[in-house]
């Protein structure tokens, strides 16, 4: 998702300006208002979308139960338990220190953050302030995170560097349900709990060919099935033009054990999540995509600078406290 991924932004090609984010509208109460500020590198103002009313979800499911989902991706998440979070967002190789996350929370546009949990193709896997301490006090200060899982990757994987990652076509279920296992583990140990969003990323891979889709999406059901199990919800993150195609195309041919989420990268085509050509306005929707609209930039807000990927979020988060 980050600079170490370079066949995604390459795939991510720039289109026409989309259409704009929809209208104004109060938010849910447990999304938070990302607090406008000057920036040596602001992002552009963001609109408020449209949030249906849907009755509160009452008291926390039991650990472990599976998440109620007739077909993944349809329907208020929130009716769940799920968080939902609406706004701008950022993800960053490496979660920044606290004291970054305090200045930005006060003077930066953003109130969400990717952070990277875990997996065997994480570019960044020395994580020195990611422990249980940095997501209850970073979720203390405002924030919402999005766990990131950086597992297995498609057999017909496009960056050269991630290859050593791809998957064989000998039993990707069965790598699927480990790695979904392995991402609860993780998101567990920082104190995430169900409910949670996590999101698979899987980087750009030729979806046109018929063998590696057929093997990264049993791969990718199996996935989902085990974070599911567990009552968390599955995300997918991957280029519009790659990864989100062939879940689109599952979708319609009507495969189950889809994503709950869509984060999709497309840069230079604006910034609405509901303006992608490649996904009809009924798929996940509502309060179900992510658009990564800019990538490898440096901002700095409080005196504090970041190299960032920049996100509009109107999607499940993680559940902290």
């Amino acid at each position: 998702m980050f600079p170490r991924i370079q066949s995604l932004r390459r795939l991510a090609v720039p289109t026409a300006a989309l259409a704009s984010l929809l209208s104004a509208a109060p938010l849910p109460a447990q999304a938070s208002d990302p607090a406008p500020g000057p920036s040596s590198g602001s992002a552009p103002p963001l609109s408020r979308m449209p949030q249906p009313h849907v009755p509160g979800p009452g008291a926390e499911p039991a650990r472990g139960g599976v998440l109620p989902s007739p077909r993944a991706g349809e329907g208020d998440p929130r009716a769940a338990g799920a968080r939902v979070y609406t706004g701008a967002g950022f993800d960053t190789c490496e979660a920044p220190p606290l004291a970054t996350m305090r200045a930005w929370r006060r003077s930066s546009p953003f109130g969400a953050a990717g952070v990277y949990i875990g997996g065997r193709a994480r570019g960044c896997p020395t994580q020195a302030n990611l422990d249980a301490g940095w997501v209850r006090a970073t979720s203390a200060e405002g924030w919402r995170l999005l766990p990131v899982y950086v597992g297995s990757q498609a057999p017909c994987v496009l960056s050269a560097h991630k290859r050593k990652f791809a998957l064989g076509h000998k039993d990707p279920a069965g790598h699927g349900a480990r790695e979904g296992r392995d991402a609860v583990a993780r998101a567990e140990a920082l104190g995430m709990r169900p409910r949670t969003a996590i999101y698979l990323d899987m980087e750009a891979y030729r979806q046109s060919d018929a063998r590696c889709a057929a093997t990264t999406l049993r791969f990718v059901q199996a996935w989902n099935r085990a974070v599911r199990a567990a009552g968390y919800l599955p995300g997918f993150y991957s280029s519009a033009d790659s990864g989100l195609v062939h879940m689109e195309r599952a979708r319609r041919s009507g495969a189950r054990d889809l994503p709950e989420a869509v984060w999709f990268a497309r840069w230079g085509s604006g910034s609405s999540v509901y303006g992608e050509k490649r996904l009809p306005p009924e798929a996940w929707h509502p309060h179900r995509r992510i658009h990564q609209y800019q990538g490898n930039v440096r901002l700095q807000y409080g005196g504090r600078a970041l190299n960032v990927d920049r996100n509009t979020v109107d999607a499940p988060v993680a559940v902290v406290g």
